[in-house]
């Protein structure tokens, strides 16, 4: 497998809508909210490519997280711990995209996963 490149994004806001109306004014963005929790970026020529959703009291994270494509989301997030990273989203199946995850780096900046 080559480098991994951003395969999706997802924007955790404590205020969904706000953060929907900004990235969608601020660049223009087609958003499909799926409820009131949930919206989809782009998908209007093509797959969408992230998401804004709404971060609650018990949220894994909130702000930016970039998911990279993997071939195995439970190693990758072993590989992280061994390299100093921690779980902060434990592998999860997601309708349509497959398996997710997400760990934060040393520094603490919030990492995605994303495979089948």
């Amino acid at each position: 497998m080559s480098a991994p490149t951003p395969g999706w994004f997802d924007i955790s806001s404590p205020d969904s809508a706000r953060a929907r109306r900004f990235y969608q004014d601020m660049f223009d963005w087609p958003v499909n909210a799926i409820d009131d929790t949930y919206a989809l970026i782009g998908g209007e020529e093509g797959p969408p490519s992230g998401g804004i959703g709404q971060a609650g009291p018990d949220s894994p994270y909130t702000g930016l997280v970039v998911y990279f494509p993997v071939e195995d989301v439970e190693a990758a997030l072993v590989r992280a711990e061994k390299l100093g990273g921690t779980r902060r989203l434990e592998p999860q199946s997601v309708p349509g995209m497959g398996r997710i995850a997400v760990f934060v780096d040393p520094d603490g900046n919030p990492v995605g996963l994303v495979g089948p």
